[in-house]
């Protein structure tokens, strides 16, 4: 093959973005249907309460109502939605639609249909609801307590259940005992919300006529969104289509169908017509799930030569009214990855879910890993200062080195590949910087941290041995359409990670073509392989580029056959040459023969689709493959990062002053794309370590209801000074070598900003086990240790 089409390692700009930044994007709101009717949603303004009487009569009664579903009604036209990763002991294993209690404020009690969104909003203010206030369990503490009230009925404690990965206890207490030091802290991880760009939002359609359910929903997960409708609605999968448009961004927070998605459609079928919902700011606060939320007592033992002998950890998981389908997943890999990229000689964590009246918690990127890096890089720094061994150099002796990878960790991961080391170091030497000096009321300080990162999550029998209920495969179809160009169809779905282009380079990488000749298609469940996880977990590019390595490799193997056949040779004799910029048709893209007659690619696959050149008559006419790729095990990028704060001691603001970041996710595609996943992965773990926190007050409800009191990280948050570096380690699992990133960059930050506020204040250090680290907790601890505003004690 020759011409010059490579393509992967290329830094191609994404060619969709000239369309999305000039206001050509096509998102929920902007989609147009016949007749379109509008939903509204009459939530419970309580946190828990039973509901005694909904009462939709004046609703009913104006004419611009077309239908309201109240509980009664919901439950005459819907079956709960089936939960997917249960905990041992998990009381409940569905999600109501339809419920008579309201376990949350903010819940969807019932919809409201109208002919335009504001009529749709006065008639749900219009329906009376009679509630019977119930006490509120609003934290872990209030559920945890004796005698609290149960959130779900039957289950005293408000446990969920409970699961431990790991090495077995007595290996925990042998360790603990022959231990030099145990460092043992409690830390708190916060409820955050998702704030995606665009909020959640469906058009649902019913046609009467053919039974057919059309919802374009701004989701992440098309198959399964479309998998949960069916088993709510009672309806077959062919009746039942699900389109992703473009999507503003989602971060986890679309992976699942919610109760009022489920209510809009069975609104649609009820009516048989066209029912739009686009979820407002307030609502995407306070209804949609939220992440993180875990409180984890955890302990590391160090042994007399500095070695690491256990980690050991409780979580208790916030789930919230109701396990969500992926329900206790993030508590659990936050349990599985607490370990890290280090040797130690035995870990394991315990993971107990518990329910609260607050809004259901779910996933969130970096799922798990955040939190377990946080816990376990805080528990390194703090051995560190009180061994008085600098943490860099206590991380690296604890290493687990490249010749000793693949490496099986106590909860069961079995790491593939990488230099941890290398990463380390080389994200320390880049933080070794020069800084001005600061006034007297100013300290600064510099953390290094490690991670690993599960990417093409997950093989298929790892998700049925811990009886989780998703497949894990990924499939493609590849075609080589009959005027030359080509179309990828993926089950992934773009979210705004640059998926479209990564997959078309990998695409014309593997065919020797011009990128713009190739078109992907995603997110429609009529034209895209079954996938149901999609573009989560750090899987997209791992799991379907892989797959179209494959099926690329299969249909340039097809194509030289058939120009090999209509060129008299064997196909091992037939040379490929396509220019860079050449047409399909053009002679500058044609397969040629050893004794220099050529045909072009075009008319190669013009004469294919009607059967022609075939070596055999049993082989197969349709230029198209379609690869189903179930991966044999996980692989894991992993990283460094460095972080420089300046924490102002009269104020108690940390200022990130420099950011450094050291990542190995394998062959890169398209580092343009890498290099904005991690950058902007950064910057919201930098809003995680510093500004944000989903609050509620005493009763349960939300207050944090807009941007005016949740504050995301703005561009003066982040560092001038930020540099990414990548190394590459290709997997040896994945064809193409690839690794994921897409929640690499979101995992560290908050330990890396809360270790380097303890190198610049130690003093304080061994209370930064809360985020975020707002400067009214930071003030407060420096008070508390006696330090002032000009910077000395009292």
């Amino acid at each position: 093959m020759t011409g010059g089409n490579r393509h992967i390692g290329r830094p191609v700009p994404p060619p969709h973005h000239d369309r999305l930044v000039r206001g050509n994007g096509r998102y929920l709101a902007d989609l147009r249907a016949d007749a379109v009717l509008h939903a509204a949603f009459v939530r419970s303004p309580l946190a828990h309460a039973h509901v005694v009487r909904f009462d939709a009569t004046a609703a009913r009664n104006d004419p611009r109502c077309a239908l309201v579903l109240g509980p009664r009604e919901l439950a005459e036209r819907t079956a709960p939605i089936p939960a997917v990763w249960l905990l041992p002991g998990q009381p409940e294993d569905t999600i109501p639609v339809a419920v008579g209690t309201a376990r949350y404020a903010g819940q969807p009690l019932g919809v409201v249909v109208a002919d335009s969104p504001g009529a749709a909003e006065d008639l749900a203010e219009a329906v009376r609801l009679e509630l019977d206030p119930l006490p509120p369990v609003p934290t872990l503490a209030a559920a945890l307590a004796g005698g609290a009230p149960p959130v779900v009925p039957g289950t005293p404690g408000n446990e969920a259940g409970r699961v431990r990965h790991g090495s077995p206890q007595a290996d925990i207490a042998a360790a603990l005992a022959r231990a030099a030091l145990v460092v043992e802290r409690e830390f708190t991880l916060p409820r955050v919300n998702h704030a995606p760009l665009e909020p959640r939002g469906v058009l649902a359609e019913f046609d009467t006529g053919t039974g057919l359910l059309t919802v374009r929903a701004s989701s992440q997960g098309p198959h399964s969104m479309r998998q949960d409708l069916c088993a709510v609605l009672g309806l077959r999968a062919d009746r039942v289509r699900v389109i992703a448009p473009d999507v503003g961004g989602s971060f986890g927070s679309k992976v699942l169908l919610y109760p009022d998605e489920a209510m809009v459609c069975a609104a649609a079928v009820a009516l048989g017509a066209a029912v739009r919902w686009v979820e407002t700011r307030a609502e995407n606060f306070t209804a949609a799930y939220q992440g993180r939320g875990q409180r984890t007592t955890a302990r590391l033992a160090v042994g007399e030569d500095g070695r690491f002998l256990a980690f050991d950890a409780h979580i208790l998981a916030d789930l919230g009214a109701y396990a969500t389908q992926a329900g206790s997943g993030p508590y659990q890999v936050a349990a599985l990855t607490l370990q890290g990229p280090y040797h130690v000689d035995a870990a394991a964590a315990t993971v107990t879910g518990v329910y609260t009246t607050r809004v259901p918690t779910g996933a969130y990127r970096g799922y798990g890993m955040q939190e377990a890096t946080f816990v376990r890089e805080r528990l390194i720094d703090e051995a560190a200062r009180e061994l008085a061994i600098p943490p860099v150099a206590l991380r690296e002796r604890n290493l687990i080195r490249p010749h000793e990878l693949p490496h099986t960790t106590h909860t069961g991961l079995t790491y593939d590949s990488g230099d941890y080391g290398a990463a380390l170091r080389r994200a320390a030497d880049l933080a070794r910087r020069r800084a001005a000096p600061d006034p007297p009321w100013v300290r600064r300080g510099t953390a290094v941290v490690a991670a690993v990162e599960i990417s093409a999550f997950a093989p298929s029998a790892l998700l049925e041995a811990l009886d989780i209920a998703w497949s894990g495969w990924e499939g493609v179809r590849l075609r080589v359409n009959h005027d030359g160009t080509i179309t990828v169809y993926a089950g992934v779905t773009a979210v705004g990670q640059g998926i479209e282009t990564s997959l078309a380079q990998i695409a014309a990488e593997g065919l020797g073509i011009p990128l713009d000749w190739v078109r992907v298609e995603l997110g429609d469940t009529d034209t895209a392989p079954h996938s149901d996880l999609s573009s989560q977990a750090s899987r997209a590019v791992t799991l379907a580029g892989g797959a179209l390595v494959l099926a690329a490799r299969r249909l340039a193997d097809r194509m030289r056959a058939l120009a090999a056949g209509f060129l008299g040779a064997e196909p091992e004799h037939v040379t490929q040459r396509v220019a860079p910029d050449a047409a399909p048709g053009s002679p500058d893209a044609a397969f040629h023969g050893p004794d220099g007659a050529w045909i072009t690619w075009r008319e190669v696959a013009h004469r294919g689709y009607r059967g022609w050149g075939r070596r055999d008559r049993t082989d197969p006419v349709r230029l198209e493959e379609s690869v189903d790729f179930d991966p044999p095990r996980l692989t894991f990028a992993h990283g460094a990062h460095a972080a420089q704060v300046a924490v102002d001691l009269g104020t108690g603001r940390v200022t990130v002053a420099g950011y450094w970041a050291v990542h190995d996710s394998g062959v890169l595609v398209n580092p343009l794309i890498a290099h904005g996943q991690i950058v902007g992965g950064i910057a919201q773990g930098l809003g995680q370590a510093l500004t944000e926190e989903s609050a509620a007050d005493a009763e349960g409800r939300p207050l944090t209801r807009s941007f005016r009191e949740y504050t995301l990280p703005a561009a003066q948050d982040v560092p001038d000074d930020l540099v990414v570096e990548h190394t590459s380690t290709p997997s040896d699992a994945i064809p193409g070598g690839f690794k994921g990133l897409g929640e690499g960059g979101t995992i560290l930050p908050p330990a890396a900003v809360a270790c380097a506020v303890a190198a610049a204040v130690p003093e304080i250090a061994h209370t930064l086990t809360s985020l975020p680290l707002t400067p009214a907790r930071v003030r407060a601890a420096l008070r508390a240790a006696g330090i002032t505003a000009e910077g000395g004690t009292r």
